[in-house]
């Protein structure tokens, strides 16, 4: 369908000051018209309202908005889609672009007369309620105890059926690692799970009747396997009530009772952190330090050294992202927004320092970023073969937004805008037991 005054090509023209020139798409308007070049990956506009969010919420967010509502979408390989709208904007420097007035005022003009002047949409139903009204009631305390489950909820709250059908079957929500190629035939994403969690194992020294803690234990995926695999005693916390549920099940069934105790319980509450005595011999913590908060973290570090012996390993597996500085330590306006709020990543060697003024001995820095990478593969792997029982279970709003998330993911850890790594550390005051030579 087209008409005698065609959207598209008004939208391209109006859009070149934002683009540094032609489009870098193929766009496709709501009254099908097109414009753009015809080997660029196709972009449609499905409604008036995508251009109401870009225009309100100009770039990332406003696209990932249009985009999970399905008012946008990609008829283009999402990774091949997005991989070329970065080179574009790195190779026309967009992100120092600044239209003026003339250009503002020209756009405005088209968009009033395609319609797409108006009161810019609701916010999604995916998107997180952790902001907004909430910030009133809570006086904006960022990190705040309530505050903080409220944002775990809205992420790992949304089924345990729902996660068991992207994740492995330990139910481990952070970076694999693998020691065989990705490609190895048999050998699978639970086997590069069990490596990882066998790996912390080993550095954080467990052996039979060893005490230790579990700082933001997800599912339970190390929890279950110090127990089972080293004979450790497990203390696991977590504050997303659907977990504990989770784990709790699996210990049942497992008859490890008198091996993991598992509490719906914040990290600044664990009792024997209290005093600083140090009570456990081991702590890890995996991809949990990343929801603390930066004005937080001092007390994190604080409580990963209070928790363990003097001599004791303390390990924590966290994402990193050297562009925090640029006012979205989140991963950036989606991800902020849609997955994780209120997350903070910063680059590893300040995650360091943090650690190295709570106390403790920094010992051993290792770098996974690339298995990340092949992690975010198998998951995506799984939810592409999972798909039509994903929708059933949360809607395709939600499966649209776990889609732009994984595959955004995936390239931020391809392309080095972000990393992730396992920090090993003792606590000083005694002997430590950690080998001078490593066998990892």
């Amino acid at each position: 369908m087209t008409t005698e005054n065609p959207v598209a090509p008004r939208l391209a023209e109006a859009l070149r000051p934002f683009v540094g020139g032609e489009l870098p798409v193929r766009l496709r308007a709501w009254d099908g018209s097109e414009a753009g070049p015809v080997d660029a990956p196709l972009v449609e506009l499905r409604s008036p309202d995508a251009v109401r969010r870009l225009a309100r919420h100009p770039g990332e967010l406003g696209a990932a908005q249009a985009y999970v509502t399905g008012e946008l979408e990609v008829h283009h390989d999402l990774d091949d889609a997005l991989t070329h709208a970065w080179r574009v904007v790195a190779e026309r420097n967009l992100s120092g672009v600044r239209p003026g007035p003339a250009a503002y005022a020209a756009a405005l003009k088209v968009a009033a007369e395609t319609g797409a002047i108006g009161l810019p949409p609701r916010a999604p139903g995916s998107q997180a309620q952790v902001g907004g009204p909430l910030n009133t009631l809570l006086g904006r305390r960022l990190h705040s105890k309530l505050r903080d489950r409220l944002a775990i909820s809205h992420h790992y709250d949304l089924s345990n059926e729902f996660y068991s059908l992207i994740l492995d079957d330990h139910m481990a929500y952070s970076s694999a690692y693998y020691t065989s190629e990705p490609s190895t035939p048999g050998y699978t994403l639970e086997d590069a799970q069990a490596d990882k969690l066998d790996l912390v194992c080993r550095k954080v020294g467990l052996h039979e009747g060893a005490t230790f803690l579990d700082v933001g234990c997800g599912w339970g995926s190390l929890s279950l396997f110090a127990a089972e695999n080293y004979g450790a005693q497990v203390t696991g916390v977590t504050i997303a009530a659907e977990q504990k549920k989770f784990i709790d099940a699996r210990i049942a069934e497992r008859g490890l009772q008198d091996k993991v105790e598992i509490r719906l319980q914040d990290y600044r509450d664990v009792p024997e952190a209290q005093g600083g005595e140090g009570h456990f011999d081991a702590v890890a913590s995996l991809e949990m330090g990343e929801h603390v908060g930066q004005r937080n973290y001092p007390t994190y570090a604080r409580l990963l050294h209070d928790a363990v012996k003097p001599g004791g390993r303390v390990l924590i597996q966290q994402m990193s992202r050297a562009g925090g500085r640029s006012g979205h330590p989140g991963g950036g306006p989606f991800i902020e927004s849609f997955i994780a709020p209120d997350m903070y990543m910063r680059p590893v060697g300040e995650t360091v320092a943090f650690l190295e003024r709570g106390g403790l001995e920094v010992r051993d820095v290792h770098a996974l970023r690339e298995h990340y990478v092949w992690t975010v593969d198998a998951w995506m792997q799984r939810f592409e073969k999972n798909e039509e029982r994903l929708v059933e279970l949360v809607g395709e709003e939600v499966v649209r937004v776990w889609r732009l998330y994984l595959v955004g993911g995936r390239m931020a850890f391809r392309d080095g805008r972000m990393g992730v790594d396992q920090i090993l550390m003792v606590r000083p005051g005694a002997a430590h037991s950690l080998s001078p030579t490593r066998d990892w």
